[in-house]
């Protein structure tokens, strides 16, 4: 007998109770929408794809393209994974419209310049924007709660890293996404006060910075680049330019080495020479001021 066959529907045609609406893009890749926001999977040359969004863009989504998307918020590696970013972002905004911050006026001065707005998070939780920067500020008293191997003494948290302190400190203000992004970025940034306070020991891929410390340990003798450019002389060749350690102080001690462009692939943590097969270069150079 032969098996029966029906059409199933696209992910775009089933009905989602969650707000979020899914389709796909006049150009043919996969876009969402959450509220005033807009996201999109776009395909990178090297075949991968990552995570963009866009603001107020109102026209339905199969008229979106390519140009109505900017940033780059991670990879992504498959549609699925896009799908779970889009719903991570649907209940974070769920969940901040139901703690109730209150957008103010508010003209303080800050470490950053003058306030030109605010977010009351809660009482003497206050997060400040001004022309250039931004950050928290602590009352007294919410400071004094603030563990003190991450506490500042002025009350001032900044918005790229140290907002993480204040949403660890108080995760009742904060959403699920941002409790999580803050939890990273404190093992990131502070392992040794994380471990501290959670009784955990953060294994290898676990903190950028415990990681940084290892990589540092375990190549404190070899040649690690500092700075490399296309060879202008040398087809297929990178030439680079790599100290002791990475170090990176005036005066450190400066070697050029050429690597093969198949092999010059920078990880997280810098590019380690072989002098083996990467010999030290000493001919014309494509650094613009070099001075050996």
């Amino acid at each position: 007998m032969t098996p029966s066959t029906q059409t199933l529907p696209s992910a775009s045609q089933i009905p989602d109770i969650s707000g979020v609406e899914f389709g796909t893009s006049a150009e043919g890749f996969p876009v969402a929408r959450v509220d005033d926001a807009a996201y999109a999977m776009l395909p990178a040359r090297d075949g991968t794809h990552h995570l963009a969004m866009a603001w107020f863009v109102r026209r339905p989504l199969p008229e979106l393209v390519r140009a109505d998307f900017f940033g780059h918020s991670g990879q992504l590696a498959d549609e699925a994974a896009f799908r779970a970013k889009v719903f991570e972002q649907a209940e974070h905004a769920r969940e901040k419209h139901d703690l109730g911050r209150r957008e103010i006026s508010f003209h303080a001065h800050t470490p950053w310049g003058l306030s030109q707005g605010a977010t009351v998070f809660a009482e003497g939780v206050v997060c400040h924007s001004t022309a250039g920067h931004g950050g928290f500020h602590l009352s007294t008293e919410r400071n004094a709660k603030v563990d003190r191997r991450l506490r500042t003494t002025n009350g001032w948290y900044e918005e790229d890293v140290e907002w993480a302190i204040v949403a660890l400190t108080f995760p009742d203000l904060f959403t699920t996404f941002e409790r999580r992004s803050a939890e990273q970025a404190i093992k990131d940034s502070w392992p040794d006060a994380w471990e501290a306070i959670s009784g955990a020991v953060l294994e290898a891929g676990q903190s950028r910075e415990k990681d940084r410390r290892a990589f540092q340990s375990r190549h404190v003798g070899d040649w690690i680049v500092i700075s490399a450019i296309r060879s202008n002389h040398h087809g297929g060749i990178v030439e680079v330019i790599a100290t002791p350690g990475g170090n990176r102080d005036q005066g450190a001690d400066e070697r050029r080495f050429l690597v093969p462009s198949a092999e010059y692939t920078v990880g997280p943590l810098g590019f380690v020479v072989d002098p083996v097969r990467h010999a030290i270069y000493e001919g014309p150079s494509s650094f613009d001021g070099w001075e050996r």
